[in-house]
Order: structure tokens, then sequence, then C-alpha cells
């Protein structure tokens, strides 16, 4: 790759981001430039026609003077000029320590600014990364560079050290520098760098003084260290490594790498630039063959006499090269030769006479000259050897083994064996790093000149390392779901085989949940993975759709000591558009390997995945039912994971969320700040809670109660808030038939409520009579029951949002109901109108038994619920005894934090208070 650096900083007029309005116009000294310490940039003066405020020191420019990057709009007050420490976005690439793609999504609703052309972002076309805190454009996204988040390690490529990511800009309100203390944000432009492992914050000018080595913050001890995840992800974009839904994405996504940047005010622009008043064309621009055969274009906006020097410059600068133009051509679309002989006599000579005047050509393509040699960057791959990269010179004769042997010469190893090295292309694009391993006859330069013909926007992203030659073992672990349950290996292997055609070669089945109808795969070839991987998305078997994720592998051996990793659920279907919101700040704060959307497999593939940890915590965010999904897959495959009895939290999304009041948790999630909610699960205190079996057994029975032959299968459902029988269950099965016709509108806990006040009205004048239809036994005596609709049995102290259905009164005939005591609380409630006073405080319900073994006898079909999912469970004997051990939940402290004047920095910048159980990292 060519050098990057600019010799000088003479530049034409021109906006690097055609299609938005410039904040300035030209000053009569805008044709002098000024020179920083900063690379990549290009000021010059301009007069200030609106409040602007300066991206160094985040001051506001008093008077109407300031200076302007023409590249990327960094602005700047004089003073500041020599005190620049940001570089260019043209510079980006030089950047870039360790290539990893971006994960882009569409943008969230709070303010951002584009990190490419520093903007305020607004509308629909912005897009933000789902791993990092990169805000963009879609037309900037191909211009940002695969500087992403390091979170697993890739094949054999250990990293020795982790480093502070620093991302500039879009960071909290009172933020403050961790060096000088001042504040270091603001909501006005880009400004100020945050770490985006640990929480850090400082300004660009105070952050190089800063310990390049990254300890991970107040989280450190939940957070899953990249060290300890591997995956080999060749072939894989980064949306299927981290299990991220494609169908939540924009429509645009699958062609960020697409140039064409009109936008809405593109037309406006043109119409204004291209008419006679105004002194300006446009020139439409390709960087390349590639870019002219898709017809992705740059708008170039230019006055109607300029010289051709600062045409060409004007065209590097749209598309973010920072090379100087003297190397460069502009070339008609319609001709293979230049559209006018003035470009080739005038290009790079003192001339006054402009070579463009009205009859520009519509097309045109940005060429390099032909070199005769060439300086290159070769970047060592991983050799531990001190160095950044090696400068070499490349000639028409160079090729890539004497490349090698150069650098080898350079870096000390001239003793080492060429034939063990070899040459890499990478290709740092925002959306996946593309390798190449390179011929060793391959001619140097001609590589070159093929890559800028092609796009010089990818010869600004490219890269070339020397690596050694490994021949790495290939294991790529896919989890494939959807499959019938209850089989054995040869039965899943027949059928994998039947449709999917699996090499057997290749592919071994290591896992096997016969319970959860899932297999895991162990494939020792990067195209059989991925053959498997997509093919797998488009087979139903049995009427099921399967369900193939990439999982990765935790080296349980180099997690770090004390380290207790959070496992992250997330039902972002629940509280509407809050799951969602609340699955990206998890991805952004922890490690995205450690956080898991249910609606992609459910709760398995995050278990088999922490299966060798052996301490970790699970956080769930959804309703009570989501919590009791996670629960019963742990229960059936808590033999094969290591941990014991991984303690659960929860993060209330659900319309009741009965649980999670009783522990704390609140009623519901009010967008409360997610780092606070991490801080708070590494503080909560362990308890343990009942967990209880249902046996429904279907029978034909009697008049008098005895049963008379086999109705249905026997089910068993496990519950760990309560089961109900009669006019609660009824009202459930209501509101959840009313959800199923309209499943869009039930996105928020005001509108359920508000359906379940509706059908709970239309049962006021209904009348059941559940005493005459039920026989019940507690603990093997039979209670007589008083005149009720519904019979409730508790295992917590809340029902049905809140309420406290069993009441605080004293009763010498009851003990005191706790969450852990073996015991269920038996309730009757006389019909819809008691339940609204229970709702409402004013009564409480018909206390009827306690007992840890429950017999309950239908002689009618009758609706029951367990944990609010309801239905109409035929006449039989209903079984309720405990199930087993108890489980492990989190309940929130009652401390409160202190709050910290500089918000959510400083609580990331902290030392961590040790939780209990773990330690301290090393």
């Amino acid at each position: 790759m060519a050098d990057g650096g600019r010799v000088k900083h003479d530049s034409p007029i021109s906006s690097p981001g055609p299609g938005r309005k410039k904040a300035q116009q030209q000053s009569p000294s805008s044709k002098t430039r000024y020179s920083v310490n900063a690379p990549g940039h290009c000021f010059r003066k301009v007069t200030l026609t609106k409040p602007t405020f300066c991206h160094h020191c985040s001051d506001f420019i008093w008077g109407i003077v300031g200076f302007v990057c023409e590249v990327c709009n960094f602005m700047s007050h004089e003073k500041c000029l020599k005190h620049v420490r940001t570089v260019c976005s043209c510079m980006a690439p030089t950047q870039v320590r360790v290539p990893v793609a971006h994960c882009f999504g569409p943008a969230g609703l709070k303010k951002r600014f584009c990190c490419v052309c520093r903007k305020h972002l607004e509308g629909s076309s912005a897009l933000r990364c789902e791993v990092c805190e990169l805000h963009v454009h879609s037309d900037c996204a191909p211009f940002s560079v695969s500087d992403c988040r390091i979170c697993h390690q890739d094949g054999g490529q250990d990293i020795d050290m982790y480093q502070h990511h620093w991302r500039e800009g879009n960071m909290s309100s009172g933020a403050r520098c961790e060096v000088c203390r001042r504040t270091c944000s603001s909501s006005d432009i880009l400004a100020g760098v945050r770490c985006e492992w640990c929480g850090i914050t400082a300004h660009a000018s105070c952050y190089i003084i800063i310990s390049p080595e990254c300890g991970l913050g107040r989280l450190r001890n939940m957070i899953l260290h990249p060290s300890c995840v591997r995956m080999c992800s060749r072939n894989f974009s980064k949306m299927h490594c981290y299990r991220i839904s494609e169908n939540s994405q924009h429509g645009e996504m699958d062609t960020l790498d697409d140039v064409d940047t009109q936008s809405p005010t593109t037309a406006k622009e043109t119409q204004s630039t291209g008419s006679p008043d105004t002194g300006k064309q446009t020139l439409k621009v390709f960087d390349g063959d590639d870019a002219a055969k898709r017809n992705q274009f740059r708008l170039v906006a230019i006055p109607r006499i300029i010289k051709n020097e600062e045409v060409v410059e004007a065209a590097l600068r749209a598309f973010y090269i920072p090379d100087e133009p003297q190397d460069y051509e502009l070339q008609s679309y319609s001709q293979p030769g230049l559209f006018t002989d003035d470009i080739i006599n005038r290009n790079g000579t003192t001339d006054n006479k402009p070579v463009f005047k009205d009859n520009a050509p519509e097309f045109s393509i940005l060429r390099a000259k032909p070199r005769e040699t060439e300086v290159l960057k070769i970047y060592p791959g991983w050799l531990r050897v001190g160095v950044n990269y090696i400068s070499i010179t490349a000639g028409k004769s160079s090729t890539v083994d004497s490349v090698i042997k150069e650098v080898l010469s350079q870096l000390g190893k001239q003793n080492e064996n060429s034939g063990d090295f070899q040459l890499v292309e990478v290709w740092m694009s925002s959306k996946q790093v593309q390798r190449q391993v390179l011929d060793g006859q391959e001619l140097l330069l001609d590589k070159l000149q093929e890559i800028r013909k092609t796009s010089l926007r990818q010869m600004n992203q490219t890269r070339f390392y020397i690596e050694e030659r490994r021949n790495g073992v290939v294991q790529v672990n896919l989890l494939l779901g959807g499959l019938p349950t209850q089989l054995g290996q040869d039965e899943y292997t027949n059928l994998l085989s039947e449709h999917l055609t699996i090499k057997s070669h290749l592919v071994t089945i290591t896992h096997l949940y016969a319970d959860q109808g899932a297999v895991v795969l162990q494939i020792s070839c990067f195209s059989e993975a991925e053959r498997i991987y997509m093919l797998a998305k488009d087979i139903s078997i049995d009427g099921k759709q399967l369900c193939s994720l990439v999982i990765p592998e935790i080296t349980e051996s180099t997690l770090p000591k004390g380290s207790c990793p959070l496992l992250v659920f997330v039902n972002h279907k629940s509280g509407g558009l809050k799951g969602r919101e609340i699955l990206y700040s998890f991805r952004k704060l922890l490690n995205p390997h450690q956080v898991f959307e249910l609606s992609s497999g459910g709760p398995l593939p995050g278990l088999h995945t922490f299966r060798d940890v052996p301490r970790f915590r699970i956080l769930v965010c959804g309703g009570d039912g989501t919590v009791g999904w996670v629960l019963g897959v742990l229960e059936s495959i808590r033999h094969k994971i290591v941990c014991p009895e991984p303690a659960i939290s929860i993060v209330p999304l659900g319309t009741g969320n009965d649980l999670a009041r009783v522990l704390r948790w609140g009623a519901g999630y009010s967008g409360e700040d997610p780092h606070n909610i991490l801080v708070s699960v590494d503080e909560a205190d362990e308890v343990q809670i009942d967990r209880w079996t249902i046996l429904l057994d279907a029978q034909e029975m009697t008049e008098d109660g005895t049963e008379n032959g086999f109705r249905e299968p026997p089910k068993i459902v496990q519950m760990n808030n309560y089961f109900g029988l009669g006019i609660d269950a009824e009202l459930s099965l209501d509101f959840h038939h009313a959800r199923e016709e309209e499943p869009d509108k039930f996105n928020s806990r005001f509108h359920n409520k508000g359906v379940y006040v509706k059908v709970g009205l239309q049962k006021l004048s209904h009348t059941r009579n559940l005493h005459k239809d039920i026989r019940l036994q507690v603990d093997k005596q039979d209670v007589e029951l008083p005149s009720i609709e519904g019979l409730i049995f508790l295992n917590i102290p809340s029902w049905g949002s809140g309420a406290d259905l069993w009441g605080s009164d004293s009763d010498s005939r009851f003990g005191r109901p706790r969450i852990d005591d073996g015991m269920l609380e038996v309730v009757g409630v006389t019909g819809v109108v008691h339940m609204g006073q229970v709702q409402s405080g004013l009564r409480s319900g018909i206390r009827i038994a306690q007992g840890s073994y429950i017999r309950i006898t239908m002689m009618k079909p009758i609706p029951v619920q367990v944990d609010g999912e309801p239905w109409i469970q035929s006449p039989g004997q209903i079984i309720i005894s405990a199930a087993g051990p108890k489980v492990c939940m989190l309940r929130k402290a009652k401390t409160k934090q202190k709050k910290q004047s500089g918000s959510l920095k400083e609580v990331r910048s902290e030392s961590p208070a040790p939780s209990e159980g773990c330690g301290d990292v090393p």
C-alpha cells in the first residue's frame, strides 16, 4: 500500500461529503492552507454563518472565523490548530491495529454524530455497529474501516496484550477526562474518546499518555475475556459469528460498499451548484471499474473555472484518499483516454489557464497513473517483533518472494527460511475483512495496479501482512436445532445425511441434546461448514424449520482467576422496542459472545457455550415466561454443564413480572442505564427459590370422582410463580387468544393491562361454581373448598402484576410464606370483582391451606394456567410436588449505589468492589 501521509496541504475547495449542505461559506482568504500535527487534515479558513463549536476543545467559536478540514469537516479555533491530535478520516486505515469487521444495523433514536464526516446523524439513513460505538451515515459507511472490537481469538492468531479500544465522540453527557478530570464530552459535536471495553473517557489530546493496556474496568469480573474465546470465523460474517438476527437489519445493509451518495438533499444541491448564478458545477466520479459497472459514484462540486490538479484533489477528497493529486488523473467514462488534452499537458504545472469549462463530462473515472516503483508498508502478522510495519520499495521486477526476503532481512530474520512465510493481502472493508494469500511468483507492482484499477477506495483500505505458514487445524462448531426430539446419535446422523448430505469424514457430532432436538457438529473444513450453515436455514424436518448457529469455544483454562462471566439471554420481542435496545447495549458493554438472542435457537446455544465455565451467572431479559423457559432448559441439561448452579437475575420486560418484583428487580424496565443494571447484578445476593412439578393426568371421570379409563397421555410442566384454575386462568386464556389474533398490538405493558381489564369486564356476570367441579387434597388431607370461582397455588408473594393475594395479616393457622420454605399457599377468589379488589389492595384472597404435596381431582374441563401460560385441561388428576433441588436466583441488594458526579464514565473507571464469590482479575 502506498504511503498514506500527506506531503503538503494545498487543496481546492470542495466538500468531502456531497449530498449534505455545508455549514460555512468561503472567506476571502480561503486559498490559504494550514498545516497541523495530526496527519491527513487539510484546514482552510472559513467565515461562519451559524453557531459552531471547536472539535478539539468543545468550546464555542466566538466570532465569524474558524478553520475546517476540507476532508472530514473537523472544525477548530485558530488557537487550537497546533494542538489537534485527532487524525483525519482519510487516515483511518493507518490507525487499525487488528482488522475486525463491523456489524451494521439501523441506528437508535438518540442524537449521534457520524464518525466519518463528523456531521449530525438524522433520518433513516443512519447506521450503527451492533458491537461497538461506531455511528455513520449509510453513504459514509463504505469509507469507514474494519476497526471494531476484538472479541475472540481467530484460529491460531494469538494476541499477547489487549489494549484500550478508543472510539471518538458520542459519549454520555458529563463524561470526564481520565487524565485532567475536565469534561470531555459534547452534545453538539464529535469530541472526546472512550475505551469501548473499560469505559474510561479522555480528551483526544490527553488519552495518548494513558497506559495502553486495558483492564476491562468495573465490569471486568463479568466480561468474558476475548483471550478465552476461540472461533474459526473465516467464511462467516460477523453477523453470523455474533448470532445477530439478519431480519432486524435494513435492506440496504447488503449494499454498504455502494458509493452512490445521493441523499434527499442532493437534488437541491445539484440544482444550485449547477446553476449559472453560483458559478459551480457537479461532477459524477467513479473510483474504479467496479464502481463504474455498478453505477456507484460520488458527487464532486467544483467551480466552473478551476485548475485540473484541483479537480483531481477534490475527487480524491470525495473518496477520502490522502494521496497527492500528481499521481492521479481523471478519465472520461465513455472514452479509453483522457477527456481533454489539457489535463495531460498542464497536470502539475503552474499554468493559471482553466482546464474545466462549461462542457464537463457527465461521468468521470479517477485513475492512478502507472508507477515505476512504489513504497509498500508490510505489517508483521503477530510475530512479536516490536515494530508496526516495514517500508519496502517495490519495482517492476519485485515478486512476492523477493519482498518476503527483504522484509525478513529488515526484521533480523535473514537466517529464516523464506518458504516458511507468506504475504497476505487484507482488505479492511467496514463490512467484512477479506484475506488472500499471494502467490510467490506474483509481481507485486502489477497486483497494486490491479487493485487500484478495480477501486481506489479498496486500495486505501488494503494492507499486506507477512505471516508464518501454519498448518492450523480447522474446527468450526455449528449447533443445529429444530430436529425431532428423543432420537439416538445414529438416528440423528442418518437424518442429517438424508437432508444435508453431510460428509462423515469432515463432520462429527460432538454433543447431543435429545430433549431439545439439537446436535452440535464439529466440522474440519470451512467450505463444508458454510454449506451446512446456509443449507440448514432452508430445510424443514417434520414441518419444523431448522436453526443453525456458529458457536464459539471457551477455553476455561485461560479464564482470569476469580472471574464470574455473565451469560445474557434477551427476548427482544418483550417490552416493545426496549428489548432490542437492551440487546444492543449489552453487546457493547460485554463481549457479544456472551449475549444471546432467544429468538435464535432459544437458551440452549448460550448454555452449551458456557458448559465448561466453572462459575458463571445468568441474566434473563424478558417476562416471567422467558425466565421459566430458561430455567426449564437449564434443568434438562444441568448434568452436562460444569457449573452446578448458576445464579439467575432478571431484567423485567414482560407484563406481570411477578418474579422480578419479588427479587427487587422492579415492576418493569423503564430505561435504566444498562451499565448500572450490570453493576446491580454483580452486587446482587444469591437466594434459593422453590420450583414445582405439575403432573396433569387426564382420565375419564365418573360422577363420584373415580377414574374410568385413559383419556390422553400425561403431561408434566414446571411451575415457578403460581398455578391457577378457574376464573383466573380463564381471563389469561382470553388474553392469550386476543394476543394471538393481533400480536403486533401487544408491545407495551399499558396496552396489555388494558386488554386484561377488558376481558375481565366481560366476565362480570359469569358464574362457574368451581368448588363443585374439583376436589382438593393437601398433604394427603382432604380440604373442603368454600364457594369460589378461582383457585390459585402461590409459590411467591406476588400475583397478577404485584398483587398480594395471600395478604399480610397474621394467622395462627398458617406460617409466614417464604419463597424457599418448600410450601405452596392455596388461595381462592370469588370472581372478577374480588380479583379487582385484590389488584387494588382493598382486599386479599381467601386463605385455604398450605402444603408441599397437592392433589386435585377435576370432574369436568376447566381452564388452567401455569406462570401465565393458559389452556383448557381435561378432567382427571393434577399432582403438584417439589421439583428436586431449589433454584438459585439473584436478589437485588437493598443498598442503592451512590450517585457519581461524573455520571456513567466515572462508575466504569473505578476499581471494582469484589462481588460474592468473584475475586479480582490480576
